[in-house]
This record gives C-alpha cells, sequence and structure tokens, in this order.
C-alpha cells in the first residue's frame, strides 16, 4: 500500500481525532517530503462544524488501546518512506509512554507543507481499515469518526461521486439503519450529509426520519433541542409535509421543558425561529422570552443582543422580561458591549416600553462614556428616550454630551439618522437651533437627496415638524428655513413619527356619546388643520360660548381640538403620552387651539352612556369656560 507523505490540516484533524477510537501509523500524520505534496486548502463549507470542537471519548480509547498499530509496506523506490516505518514501528513504547490525550491539535505547530488531495486516502486499504475499526466501536462514536471523516471531504472539496464519499456514505447508512444513534449524533450527520449534497442527500433524509422518530417519541434531551431546531432551519423545506409536522411537534415538545433550558439554548432557539420565521409558535415565544427573563443574569451581552432582536422581529413583549433587565442590567452598563445599549433602547421603543431605572442608567451611561459610542448606538438611544417622551434626571449632562459629539462628529451621522436624533429632541422641549440651522441649509438637503433613496413622507415630516417647532417655539430663531418643496401637507406617516392615527373603534364610542352631548353633528372629525395635523374632534364656539354647526365656522377662530387618545398613543406599560403626541399638543395650543384630551383607559371606565356623557360635559365645558371668562 502507498504511503501518505503528507495531509492537508483538516484530514490531519480527522485522523487525531480518529487516533481516539483506533491507533493508526503516525506515517498517516507527518509527511516525509514536501516535493509530493500538492493541492490546496479550501475553505470551510457552511453549515459544517469545526473538527476542533469535537469531544475525545476517553472509553474508546481505552476500548482500542490495546490493538496493534498499521504495518505500511514500504512503497518501491522510496527509501525515505522505508525508512519513516521503520522509525515509527521501533518506537510503540515511547509513543504510549506520553501520557497525552491523543487529540491536542494545538500541540504541534501547524506543517509548512502545502497540503495533500485527500483522494491519496482512497489509495489501498486506507479507508477500509478505518472503517473496519469504526465498525467495532459503540454507535455514537463511530457516528462521530464518521461525521469527522465526511466532514473532511467536504473542506477539501470533494463531491458526492468520489469513491471515498461513497464508501463513507453506505457506512453511514449501515449505520443508521441501526436506528440506535443519539439525537447529537444524527444532527452532526445530517449538518455533514447536507453540506456534501444539500436536500438530494440520502444520508440526511435518513436523518430527519430518525430525527422525527426521536422528537415524536420525546426523546430529544433540553441540551439538544436547540441542535435539531438548527439542523431543521439549515434543511428547512416548506413544502416537506414530514419537516413542517416535525416541527409542530418539536415546538410542543420544547415548550413543556423550556423551564429546563439554559441561558445559552434559549438564546440559540429563538434565533432558530426568527430564521424559520415562525411567527405562528407564539406560545413557544412566549415560553422562552419567560424562560429568559428566569435566566437573565446567565446572558451574555452577545445573547442578550440575541434574545431582544428575536422578540422585536417575533413581536413578542414580556413583562417578566423587562422586570428582568430592570433588575440585572443598570449594574453592567458600565462595562457591557454598547451594541446591547443600544439593542435595549431600541427594544423598548419598539415595544413602547418606559422604563425609568432602564433609561436612567442609559443616560448616566451617555454622560460617562458617549465618546465611545458609534453614531447609529447614540442614535437609537437619544431617539428611544425622545419618542418615549423620557427627560432622564441627568437631562442638562446629557444634552450638553449630545451637543458636544453632534458638534465634533456632526459628519459622521448618516442623514436620515441625524434627522431622526434631532426630531426626538423637540419631544423633549429641547430645541437645537445650532443643528437645525445646518439641517436646512442647502448642502445638508442635498446630501440627504444625494443618498439614492426617494425622499419618502417620514423623513419629510420630520423636517416639516422640526420646522414646525422653530416656528411655533423658538420665535426668536433668526436662521435658515425649511423650503417649502421639503413640506408636507398631511403629518401623518407610515412609520407614525409625527402622530398617531385615531383608534376607529374608540372614537365612535365618543362620537355617539358626543352627539347626545350637544344634540347634534355640532363637530368635525379627522380636520386637516394648516400645519398638517389631523385632529380628532374639532369645535368652534361663537363670542358667548355656544357651540356653532360646522357651516359657521367660517370666520370663527374660538376652536377646541378634542384628542381621542387611544391606546396606541401611549406607552404600552405607563399612561405617559408618547413623544410625537406632546409634540403635536404644544403646536395645537400655539396655533390658537383649546386641547381637550380625552384618554381612552379614562373614557373605557365609563359604563353606562349617561356616565360617558356627564364625563364629556366635564371635560369639553370646563374648557369652554374660559372663552367666555
Amino acid at each position: 500500500m502507498k504511503s501518505v507523505s503528507c495531509l492537508s490540516a483538516s484530514v490531519r484533524m480527522v485522523c487525531l481525532h480518529t487516533s481516539t477510537c483506533f491507533p493508526l501509523s503516525r506515517g498517516l500524520l507527518f509527511c516525509s517530503s514536501a516535493d509530493r505534496c500538492c493541492g490546496l486548502e479550501k475553505t470551510p463549507r457552511p453549515g459544517v462544524l469545526s473538527f476542533l470542537s469535537t469531544q475525545v471519548n476517553p472509553a474508546a480509547v481505552q476500548q482500542v488501546s490495546a490493538a496493534p498499530p498499521i504495518r505500511f509496506p514500504p512503497r518501491p523506490g522510496k527509501v525515505e518512506d522505508e525508512l519513516l516505518d521503520r522509525h515509527l514501528l521501533q518506537k510503540p513504547a515511547a509513543r504510549a509512554s506520553q501520557n497525552l490525550s491523543p487529540y491536542r491539535p494545538s500541540s504541534r505547530p501547524p506543517s509548512r507543507a502545502a497540503p495533500v488531495r485527500i483522494q491519496s486516502l482512497c489509495e489501498g486499504d486506507v479507508v477500509p481499515e478505518l472503517c473496519s475499526r469504526l465498525a467495532d466501536l459503540p454507535s455514537d462514536d463511530r457516528a462521530e469518526g464518521l461525521a469527522a471523516l465526511l466532514g473532511a471531504c467536504v473542506e477539501s472539496g470533494l463531491d458526492g461521486q468520489n469513491s471515498l464519499v461513497q464508501r463513507l456514505i453506505s457506512e453511514c447508512m449501515e449505520l443508521l439503519s441501526l436506528k440506535d444513534l443519539g439525537v447529537a449524533q444524527l444532527c452532526r450527520l445530517g449538518e455533514v450529509s447536507y453540506a456534501l449534497k444539500g436536500h438530494g442527500s440520502a444520508v440526511l433524509a435518513e436523518v430527519l426520519n430518525s430525527i422525527d422518530v426521536a422528537v415524536e417519541e420525546d426523546d430529544v434531551p433540553p441540551d439538544q433541542a436547540a441542535r435539531v431546531y438548527s439542523l431543521l432551519t439549515l434543511c428547512h423545506d416548506p413544502g416537506n409535509l414530514q419537516q413542517m409536522s416535525t416541527l409542530s411537534t418539536l415546538h410542543r415538545r420544547t415548550e413543556r421543558m423550556v423551564h429546563r433550558l439554559k441561558a445559552r439554548q434559549v438564546s440559540e432557539i429563538l434565533q432558530v425561529l426568527l430564521k424559520l420565521q415562525e411567527r405562528q409558535a407564539i406560545s413557544l415565544v412566549l415560553r422562552l422570552s419567560h424562560r429568559a427573563s428566569q435566566v437573565f443574569r446567565a446572558f451574555r451581552d452577545h445573547e442578550v443582543i440575541k434574545v431582544l432582536s428575536a422578540l422585536m422581529i417575533l413581536g413578542q413583549h414580556d413583562v417578566k422580561l423587562l422586570a428582568a433587565m430592570e433588575k440585572n442590567l443598570p449594574g453592567r452598563l458600565g462595562r457591557c458591549d454598547p451594541e446591547l445599549i443600544s439593542t435595549v433602547m431600541e427594544y423598548c421603543l419598539q415595544m413602547r416600553v418606559r422604563s425609568e431605572p432602564l433609561f436612567e442608567a442609559v443616560a448616566e451611561n451617555f454622560v460617562l462614556h458617549a465618546e465611545s459610542h458609534s453614531t447609529p448606538q447614540i442614535a437609537k438611544q437619544i431617539v428611544a428616550m425622545g419618542r418615549l417622551s423620557f427627560l432622564p434626571q441627568c437631562s442638562t449632562q446629557m444634552f450638553k454630551k449630545l451637543e458636544t459629539i453632534l458638534s465634533t462628529r456632526f459628519s459622521h451621522f448618516a442623514p436620515r439618522s441625524l434627522i431622526e436624533v434631532l426630531h426626538a429632541c423637540i419631544h423633549l422641549e429641547r430645541f437645537p437651533l445650532n443643528h437645525l440651522s445646518r439641517v436646512f441649509s442647502p448642502f445638508f438637503l442635498q446630501r440627504l437627496q444625494a443618498q439614492g433613496e426617494p425622499l419618502d413622507r417620514d423623513v419629510l415630516g420630520q423636517l416639516t415638524q422640526l420646522h414646525l417647532s422653530t416656528s411655533l417655539e423658538c420665535t426668536h430663531f433668526r436662521g435658515p428655513k425649511l423650503p417649502y418643496a421639503f413640506h408636507v401637507k398631511r403629518l401623518c406617516s407610515a412609520d407614525l413619527a409625527s402622530e398617531t392615527p385615531t383608534d376607529g373603534l374608540f372614537q365612535r364610542r365618543v362620537k355617539r356619546s358626543l352627539k347626545q352631548l350637544l344634540g347634534g353633528n355640532f363637530y368635525s372629525t379627522r380636520t386637516l388643520s394648516p400645519t398638517g395635523y389631523i385632529i380628532d374632534v374639532e369645535m368652534c364656539l361663537d363670542e358667548n360660548g355656544y357651540v356653532l354647526l360646522p357651516s359657521e365656522w367660517e370666520q370663527n377662530e374660538r376652536r377646541v381640538a378634542l384628542c381621542l387618545d387611544g391606546q396606541s398613543r401611549f406607552c404600552s406599560n405607563t399612561p405617559t403620552l408618547l413623544g410625537r403626541e406632546a409634540t403635536k399638543r404644544r403646536h395645537l395650543l400655539k396655533m390658537g387651539y383649546e386641547v381637550v384630551q380625552i384618554p381612552y383607559f379614562e373614557f373605557e371606565r365609563l359604563r353606562s352612556l349617561e356616565e360617558q356623557v356627564k364625563y364629556l360635559h366635564d371635560k369639553i365645558f370646563s374648557t369652554i369656560s374660559k372663552f367666555t371668562h
């Protein structure tokens, strides 16, 4: 049999791994001459685990430690091979006397020799001998060895038609037919077989059948659930009814064992559900979110980011998770990844969660460490505070820090991100006039248009509201104004950055009571104001305080704006108006309206029509009396 002069790194790892199962001649592990080396290193394919993570089985080492080494006959005419084999065979005792783990990839410096083709393993009886030795081991150990060899083939770029690959595949099929492999070994074989032949792999099909049986029989332990999810994600086929059935069953099984999952496993499963777009598995996502609150202290920074990112996209929020964040995050913000801070604030904004402990800690951290944060991270923190109407106790220092950063890194901010930051500031009644002058300049507006995307209504609405703030609230501002071409006639936009639409059901209930109170339709709904705001219900009064019909409004300026504030206009966990709604009310007051707020949580407590009419009477006519006195 021909000896192999040298092997690529991946094959060396295979041989080192398989030495835990049976002793191989060191002639397979070292090269004798570099002039016979050929081929190129291959980049590992996605989906194949690194061989450095393979676990050594000590029992397997003891089981075969007495097996004699393989003797390789020398190649004719190759004296160096003969000398190498003789040298190796004369030193078995020295080799055995070293009390070292048989798998130590870092114990030997990497060889400078060029790697050989893995096809050289096919020569002679090398692979048959490897397979015969593996056949004597327990099924799980045999599966690990075969998976390692197949993984080496994948890394070396061999296709499924290669004779070595065919031999290994037949060995895998024989092993799978025994139906006694563990879930971890099934997943390992499934990953390498998918990387080798994709969805058409016979090994993968058999692995999925075995996984399906294990899931149905509830034989998937908690520590392997994430591994099974990862395999199903890798080879996901929405049209495969068997896979979809397996996923549904796995969801139910995982729900029952959520309480046994560790922090890392919770993070991995949520990421898999996100990749699978399993928005229908709401029950499982909520249970995982609840479990995340229990193990939150054990999460690393990147795991918290993964959990919150998945929950944001899946659209689920758990109150106990917020409580866990409020308890554990403030103390670690000073030493954590800034990306974690921005992700937490982004999560709170999307879920409309206003958390005083978290936001105070973020503001204090911003004052101390904002220089080390990137501009997107800074923007996410400020935007969340502004849109959720949170003004921290250290607001003076925070805005001074923000002013410094904007002055020194103005050009580093993406134009749209900068507009969002300034727009969030006006919600907190902080008006960055120096920077608004630069934003309204022709140069900045040209830069905004040069990004390659058309200016949508969201950006134009934010610019218009910034302009309204300078016109209505900062009358002393003498800087440039926003060009009229950038104004919008209606501030209600798709991302709801400027104002929130009316809740239709809530509006109908209020209109019924209001009609009963006024004795007719003495009001107008969804009126467009001159500045672009939509007024939910508008009424007009004469000089004596009487309510006028809409046809008599033209020359009258005593107007009352009823803001029917449904649930979507408040933070989800506090009765605090969102920043955009607070800004709208300030602007309506500056425009001369008397603003009457009708919050949903007050109106919905009233059961009878009489109670609702009395409530509106007290709310509205206490405001009307201001006109007559």
